[in-house]
């Protein structure tokens, strides 16, 4: 899921490795609102989707976000999924489609998608490609071939990451 279009130049990519269930994904929100902030459209920001086995509703969560990025509400939706996780963990996929609704998407699609699993191809592959780079655990940010685990804790992650992207963003390399 990305937030720029194929039209636009290459810029820096940064690869945030993210599962709608996660606690500590849900903690990364500021950071990644902040990132986009101050970067806009000089950094381009992919949530690829590694939904855990422990967090049951993870794998259709995924899906759902990228339903979400098909009908152009990408950011918002995986913003008010993870801001209520909690909901995630009791109410499963019908709380995924209410959050549809509730930002004026089409939750009758939503509710098709999880069904015939459209998305499925996507989220199996970024999460194969992960498992591939070394992610285990989320979130996960790759940028300028460095991997960053903020698993364990997102203190100064941020601070690395626009010291990165700032290089980056200055070399002009994508």
């Amino acid at each position: 899921m990305s937030d720029s279009s194929s039209s636009q130049p290459a810029v820096p990519v940064l690869d945030v490795w993210c599962e709608l269930q996660c606690p500590d994904c849900r903690s990364a929100l500021d950071d990644l609102r902040a990132l986009r902030e101050r970067y806009g459209d000089r950094l381009e920001l992919r949530l690829r989707h590694f939904p855990l086995e422990k967090h049951k509703h993870a794998f259709a969560a995924a899906q759902a976000a990228e339903e979400a990025a098909e009908q152009g509400q990408a950011w918002p939706y995986v913003e008010a999924v993870l801001g209520r996780v909690q909901e995630l963990d009791r109410k499963g996929e019908p709380f995924l489609v209410e959050v549809a609704h509730e930002l004026g998407l089409d939750a009758e699609e939503f509710d098709t998608a999880l069904v015939d699993g459209r998305h499925i191809l996507i989220v199996d592959a970024d999460q194969a490609e992960g498992k591939a780079i070394g992610v285990t655990g989320t979130p996960t940010y790759v940028i300028g071939g460095e991997r960053l685990d903020g698993g364990k804790s997102q203190e100064g992650l941020r601070e690395r990451i626009e010291e990165i992207a700032d290089r980056l963003v200055a070399e002009g390399k994508a």
